[in-house]
């Protein structure tokens, strides 16, 4: 039988954090017919070796080098034989039996484009990051190089919608990804050009210019090991600003010349700072 969900797990490095998260789902989705299919993508530490004898159900698949989170989901996804398929981060856990009421929320919807989670992290905060608007002039601005934005304003965060509600939303996580295999096909997948970091937003927008609808479920949520994976050195850096000039190349360039050429100025110099810090 077709499994109704298949959860991608893209490993780099953090085997203890992903035994966590293989355990909490062991745990909370049994009221669910699924599949889990692990990517380790070419980690320096071959401990995850370990946990296929632990996991005997979970599918684990090898990369043979570390070609970033996109090709590696893209990879996964095409081996996938569910009707969604949940991206999740390995340094995340479920926190409850709930993915049975997020999958009949999203088949109730007829112009489901993807359902993300309220996330927070080990002391209990809040990740802003849960919700999101598609990156403009001005909310660019206000997250690159200003906090003016009141608390409840529709910001790039969107603080106007409260972290337990369940509202429609520009832009999901990538640390949580819910939609159906086929749309996700049908829209090409995460953008390959993307290392790391950039195409969950890139991937929403497009489910948004389908005419599909993105959902934010704050009634359920998940514990996220925040920056766990991730050292905060020139080549994030890179990545992470690397993305975000991606992104306005290929949404803002020809469509809104004025709105790119502010916020190519604007990721150069925040790149900048953000390097002189590290110094």
């Amino acid at each position: 039988m077709t499994p109704k969900l298949s959860i991608i797990i893209v490993n780099y490095n953090v085997t203890q954090l992903l035994r966590s998260c293989l355990i909490s789902i062991d745990k909370y989705a049994k009221d669910i017919d699924y599949e889990v299919i692990v990517v380790d993508n070419k980690s320096t530490d071959s401990s995850w070796g370990d946990l296929i004898p632990e996991f005997p159900k979970v599918h684990f698949i090898a990369s043979e080098n570390n070609e970033g989170f996109a090709k590696a989901n893209n990879k996964a996804v095409k081996t996938a034989s569910g009707e969604y398929i949940l991206l999740l981060n390995p340094d995340t856990e479920l926190e409850g039996f709930y993915l049975d009421e997020i999958l009949n929320f999203a088949d109730s919807k007829t112009d489901f484009g993807c359902l993300g989670v309220r996330m927070h992290d080990a002391n209990g905060n809040f990740l802003p990051e849960s919700k999101r608007a598609v990156p403009d002039m001005f909310n660019s601005f206000e997250k690159l190089f200003t906090g003016f934005k009141k608390n409840n304003s529709k910001s790039y965060y969107r603080n106007d919608i409260n972290e337990f509600d369940v509202a429609e939303v520009e832009v999901i996580t990538g640390a949580f990804f819910l939609c159906k295999k086929e749309v996700y096909e049908n829209s090409g997948g995460l953008d390959e050009r993307y290392f790391m970091y950039g195409e969950d937003v890139d991937l929403c927008y497009t489910f948004l210019q389908k005419g599909l609808k993105n959902y934010y479920y704050g009634k359920v949520s998940i514990l996220h090991h925040k920056g766990e994976s991730t050292i905060k050195d020139e080549i994030y850096l890179e990545r992470f600003y690397g993305a975000m000039q991606i992104f306005i190349d290929k949404y803002y360039k020809i469509q809104k010349p004025v709105q790119y050429s502010f916020l190519k100025a604007g990721l150069k110099l925040r790149h900048k700072i953000e390097q002189i810090k590290l110094k």
